[in-house]
């Protein structure tokens, strides 16, 4: 397998390659106690975050845009912001696409391997190159100290059986990987006090079951979490934890620890320029065959933007005209209390806008109603000014952006759209 050009893989490639990851994938079937899948949290670089999630078609299209103005990039991945194969449908259509419009580029996907195997041989047929499976314990009554959930199907696992479970398919993915020509990184998060002293034996089981190289990442802790109160492992920890599980596999020790929508190089930050971009491939048709003619407004008078997402019994819809912007109608919102299940309903009641602007939305719906193709845009000011940059796919003027406070801040808890 040829890692020359993958920056991820190959050290000496990190300064002249760059990689692109297409934030398609908004659903997780894992909880681990760690992680904290903010959206739209453009101050935050790491795992699990993402400015916009996008559609196939929208991310082929950003692709296509991005290979014009940063030749560089020879490598496109999908991590995220969930895990790529709990959405497997927009997974697997947006590396087909990407590889029938760039035949030579690297294809690569991170994932919690839970449903791995299942498409390994699809994964085969589209010349995947690489594939990164996080197994932070091999032991579950670790594990279980690890994850709060996972889900198969409509099944909800917690605990010791949970963890096997999660075990077991991880062994099999890795199984099903052997003598496939991809090439196996395998991920576990040092979390000082649960399993840094466990790594060494992952890696020794997963070299076992064919993978090829390891990353021990420091963990993040990340405000709000289980885990948020373990410190971030000190450098003599995380050397003394590579060190013991290189006997058994080459590490990897060079990761920026990317975003969902990393972009560029991997010592580059997320630039105004690439978030631009996300944003306007965000506001494109989901695919060429369908229209999003609309924008959507929450509104308390019909003049400002001034209502939350939570809060908003209807919407105003807006289409644009020759001579400005017409109202079309109002539309009611579903009904509070049904949680998740609201967002989806939105979503549905809204498929022909383009954005929904707001005055205020928490992450959960944000990322619910973007998983379904529908920009939430939180600002403050006169609908008019509005209007014009959102239907260009432009970036708001400063001063109808509202102010960025905090993940999480004010957050009620209820589902009712403040987180």
């Amino acid at each position: 397998m040829d890692i020359s050009k993958h920056p991820c893989f190959n050290q000496e490639a990190k300064s002249k390659y760059g990689r692109v990851h297409l934030p398609v994938a908004p659903a997780c079937n894992v909880q681990c106690n760690f992680c904290d899948r903010k959206h739209d949290c453009v101050n935050e670089s790491r795992p699990g975050v993402t400015s916009v999630v996008l559609s196939p078609w929208q991310a082929l299209a950003y692709l296509k845009d991005l290979m014009q103005r940063r030749p560089e990039i020879a490598v496109v991945g999908i991590a995220g912001p969930g895990d790529p194969l709990a959405n497997a449908e927009a997974t697997l259509e947006t590396l087909r696409l990407v590889r029938a419009e760039f035949p030579e580029m690297l294809l690569c996907l991170a994932t919690n391997g839970l449903q791995l195997a299942p498409h390994v041989e699809e994964l085969q047929r589209l010349c995947l190159s690489h594939v990164t499976i996080t197994v932070n314990a091999v032991d579950p009554a670790i594990g279980a100290r690890i994850y709060g959930w996972m889900r198969d199907g409509h099944r909800t696992l917690r605990g010791v059986e949970g963890a096997t479970y999660l075990l077991e398919r991880q062994m099999q993915a890795l199984r099903a990987l052997q003598n496939s020509g991809i090439l196996v990184k395998v991920n576990s998060i040092i979390i000082p006090g649960i399993n840094d002293t466990h790594i060494p034996e992952i890696a020794r089981r997963v070299q076992e079951f064919g993978a090829q190289m390891m990353n021990c990442i420091p963990l993040i802790p990340a405000p709000g979490t289980p885990f948020a109160s373990i410190p971030a492992p000190e450098p003599p920890m995380i050397h003394a934890v590579r060190q013991a599980a290189g006997a058994h596999l080459p590490q990897m020790a060079h990761c920026s620890r990317c975003r969902a929508d990393a972009c560029g190089l991997l010592n580059e930050g997320t630039g105004e320029a690439s978030l631009a971009a996300l944003q306007a491939a965000a506001a494109l048709p989901l695919n060429p065959a369908e229209s999003r003619p609309y924008v959507a407004v929450a509104t308390r008078e019909g003049l400002l933007v001034n209502r939350h997402l939570g809060e908003a019994d209807e919407f105003c819809v807006y289409v644009e005209e020759a001579d400005g912007y017409r109202l079309v109608e109002t539309r009611p919102a579903p009904p509070p209390g049904s949680g998740r299940e609201r967002w989806h309903k939105l979503a549905m009641r809204l498929r022909d806008c383009r954005a929904l602007l707001v005055s205020g939305a928490g992450p959960a719906p944000r990322n619910a109603l973007a998983g379904k193709g529908l920009r939430v845009i939180e600002m403050e000011g006169l609908i008019e000014e509005a209007l014009g940059p959102v239907f260009r796919g432009e970036e708001l003027p400063r001063g109808l952006q509202r102010c960025f406070a905090g993940c999480g801040m004010g957050c009620a808890g209820n589902g009712q759209g403040c987180g």
